[in-house]
C-alpha cells in the first residue's frame, strides 16, 4: 500500500508557502507606491473575463 506522500500529485500548502516567499521577497525590495502600482497591474492581468 503506498503511503498518502506517494500517492500526492500536487502538495498544495508547499505551493502556496513557496508563492507567499517569493512575493515577500519581491515586496520587500519596493516603495509602498510601487507595490501599489505592482498590485494594480497584476489584477489587470490576472482577471478571469466571462466567455459567454
Amino acid at each position: 500500500m503506498k503511503t498518502i506522500e506517494e500517492q500526492k500529485q500536487f502538495d498544495a500548502v508547499k505551493y502556496m508557502r513557496q508563492q507567499r516567499e517569493k512575493l515577500s521577497e519581491k515586496l520587500a525590495k519596493m516603495t509602498k507606491e510601487e507595490i501599489i502600482d505592482y498590485f494594480k497591474r497584476v489584477k489587470k492581468q490576472a482577471e478571469v473575463k466571462p466567455c459567454a
